[in-house]
């Protein structure tokens, strides 16, 4: 029996979406662009989830979002590095965030 579609959550509005979800991660804290979309309903739009936070306003933490690694992939990486470090976020020896300690679960 296939399973049921999932609901459409990308659309108009969606980069607005991503971006109040970003804005409750509080200092100090991280969430993977994989929670990001399943907080918003779908946990296959990480990569879209990147896309608006590519396009987001400057006053958007978009710093707090790694990959499911704890990586730092952003284009702006070593930006995003200082600024997690100056919020207390540890990293391992090959510069991830570890996530066991500063992933946030709302």
């Amino acid at each position: 029996m296939p399973s049921p579609p999932e609901a459409r959550v990308i659309g108009p509005g969606f980069h607005g979406r991503v971006t109040d979800v970003v804005r409750l991660v509080p200092p100090g804290s991280v969430v993977t662009y994989g929670d990001v979309g399943r907080l918003l309903g779908s946990a296959h739009i990480a990569r879209q989830v990147g896309w608006a936070l590519a396009a987001c306003a400057p006053d958007v933490p978009w710093h707090r979002v790694v990959n499911a690694r704890g990586e730092l992939t952003s284009p702006s990486a070593s930006e995003q590095r200082v600024r997690l470090a100056a919020e207390g976020v540890e990293f391992d020896d090959q510069g991830r965030v570890l996530l066991r300690r500063h992933r946030w679960q709302p």
